[in-house]
């Protein structure tokens, strides 16, 4: 989820200062030459998850990872028709947490998929408990069955990330305030949970996330890749990475800048929902923030300059819909207050998980850390750790386009009814991308897609590369249409057409 804490730089949660973790920058990730081949007899794997104990953690290392460790327990819980864990991803004095469920199908052979939520800041426990995992909340104390899971023929993983979310936890206050040094930790822990658990070795790999995922996923999945090399160098089996899904997600912030307008003023998705005088002064605004976001931003990047532009077109373009709109800007459909947005992000639910994840039982079940303080669905301060970076405003769209260009296949999906993130600006960016299946790509026209032989929105793919909208969906594609969510993936894992 991309969320606020006021409406600032179209969509950032504030602006400016960079403290760097030294524990990311000790690993032979970041080494210009190659892993150095290590010693098979210093490594031995754990190999089996079933011999994990449900009272205490494991911890795994590698040769590979030196500044990293994994601590893991089983963790049986919200659906006991798999098994489950939970852990920690521990680097040097920082600590990623993470849950992971086998597939209801087939966990020996099925696919793996390790899923983010947005932000920046977001748990993914939102995504767990609220959209796509094997359970949802129903009250402050109670979990469901979740039948539309993502896990139910796939292996999936949810982190907590970066330091600062949900129950992750720093020592001594470090942080990270960039998508690139977020993406080092993420590719490390990758690396060693396939080197232990050997049975996933080889099989199929898939990144996703929503949201603020659009620049985290190209990113996290390029660290991946580019890793490769350098574990095969060193001798340790490299990651079969086949995909990236991104979901409503911002990527190429300076296409997506008239969609705010079009959203709003225009029949896009809905009947305009700002009077007519608020459009026209959006519009006329447009101009000149396509201008200063370019030359400050996109050709250079200037920080002061690039701040200022973001933070005058986010009041022109942005603020109106917060100030008078009373509407979700998650959801256009829906009525939402910005003491609701404040409170619950528009949705109640996300109360209803932070309630059941400080149950003290669900803690220790889980194996959560006696530092972590109250969940919050959401870090103010990683935030605005991120956009005092201002990381929203870097060219993630190029990365999208070298796993393209490399093999990996990206799956581009919204929501019609969201406006933060919206289809508008998604599909401009994927048709503006450049890269070789650019000419192939914009050629197909959008056609319908259907589940069950009913519409479900509108699609165009080519060459590895596939924009799918769902109709009635908002920012949370799978918590608004489950069964349409569930179908897609599936037939994305199984590499068949929408």
């Amino acid at each position: 989820m991309k969320w606020f804490s006021a409406p600032t730089a179209l969509g950032l949660v504030s602006v400016l200062s960079f403290s760097l973790s030294t524990g990311a920058q000790q690993t032979f990730f970041n080494a210009p030459g190659s892993y150095a081949s290590y010693d098979e007899g210093l490594f031995t794997p754990l190999e089996d998850l079933s011999v994990l104990s449900e009272t205490q953690f494991t911890t795994l290392s590698h040769p590979a990872f030196p500044a990293y460790s994994v601590r893991v327990k089983k963790s049986n819980f919200c659906d006991e028709s798999v098994k489950a864990y939970t852990g920690y991803i521990d680097i040097q004095a920082r600590h990623l947490f993470f849950y992971f469920f086998e597939s209801r199908n087939n966990p020996e052979k099925d696919d793996v998929i390790l899923w983010t939520n947005g932000g920046p800041g977001c748990s993914s426990s939102l995504g767990l408990f609220m959209e796509h995992g094997p359970c949802r909340v129903v009250d402050n104390n109670t979990t469901k069955f979740h039948p539309e899971s993502w896990n139910s023929n796939a292996n999936m993983f949810f982190i907590d990330q970066p330091i600062g979310v949900g129950f992750s936890y720093a020592d001594y206050g470090e942080t990270v305030s960039t998508t690139e040094e977020a993406a080092v930790d993420i590719a490390s822990f990758v690396g060693i949970f396939f080197e232990h658990f050997r049975k996933f070795k080889g099989r199929a790999f898939h990144m996703a996330g929503e949201s603020y995922g659009g620049r985290y996923i190209p990113v996290f999945a390029s660290a991946v890749f580019d890793q490769n090399k350098r574990l095969e160098e060193g001798g340790v089996t490299p990651i079969n990475l086949k995909s990236i899904m991104i979901g409503n997600g911002i990527t190429d912030f300076y296409a997506m800048i008239e969609s705010y307008w079009a959203m709003v003023c225009t029949p896009a998705s809905l009947a305009p929902v700002l009077d007519i005088g608020t459009c026209v002064a959006m519009k006329q605004a447009i101009p000149r923030c396509k201008k200063w976001l370019k030359e400050n931003c996109v050709d250079q990047f200037d920080a002061i300059n690039c701040g200022a532009s973001a933070t005058f077109c986010d009041s022109a373009l942005t603020g109106p819909v917060f100030t008078q709109s009373n509407k979700n800007p998650y959801d256009l459909s829906k009525s939402c207050s910005a003491e609701e947005l404040n409170l619950n992000l528009c949705y109640p639910i996300t109360m209803n998980i932070s309630s059941y994840l400080d149950i003290p039982r669900v803690r220790s079940q889980l194996g959560v850390h006696p530092k972590v303080g109250n969940f919050k669905s959401c870090s103010n301060a990683v935030g605005i750790a991120f956009a005092q970076q201002l990381d929203e405003y870097r060219p993630t769209q190029h990365y999208v386009a070298a796993l393209l260009e490399r093999g990996v296949k990206v799956l581009i999906y919204v929501g019609t009814l969201d406006w933060i993130c919206n289809h508008v600006g998604n599909q401009k960016w994927t048709e503006e991308l450049e890269w070789s299946g650019h000419e192939a790509f914009v050629d197909e026209p959008l056609r319908e897609w259907t589940v069950d032989g009913k519409k479900a929105g509108l699609t165009r793919s080519a060459n590895g590369l596939t924009y799918l909208t769902i109709e009635g969906a908002g920012h949370m594609v799978p918590y608004d249409k489950p069964k349409e969510a569930l179908k897609m993936v599936n037939r994305w894992l199984d590499g068949k057409d929408f």
